[in-house]
């Protein structure tokens, strides 16, 4: 069995309502949106310690723009 463990945020007006928005916008708890975030990054995160690059692409232009992730 997995054990979970409880962790309080303390987040300001703006970073609460782009949570909040987010979470209406995809039908997500705020617990379910932070635990697919955290897997994302982790996803990312891995890809780029192993000498990858992240890019958004414009659809019309075919620019890309190298996202840098800290």
């Amino acid at each position: 069995m997995i054990k979970k463990r409880t962790m309080t945020i303390n987040l300001n007006d703006s970073e609460m309502n782009i949570l909040e928005a987010i979470c209406e916008k995809k039908g997500l708890s705020k617990t379910a949106l932070v635990r697919q975030s955290i897997r994302l990054y982790q996803s990312i995160d891995s890809r780029i310690d192993a000498g990858e690059k992240l890019y958004m692409e414009n659809p019309v232009s075919k620019e890309k723009s190298e996202l840098m992730v800290l």
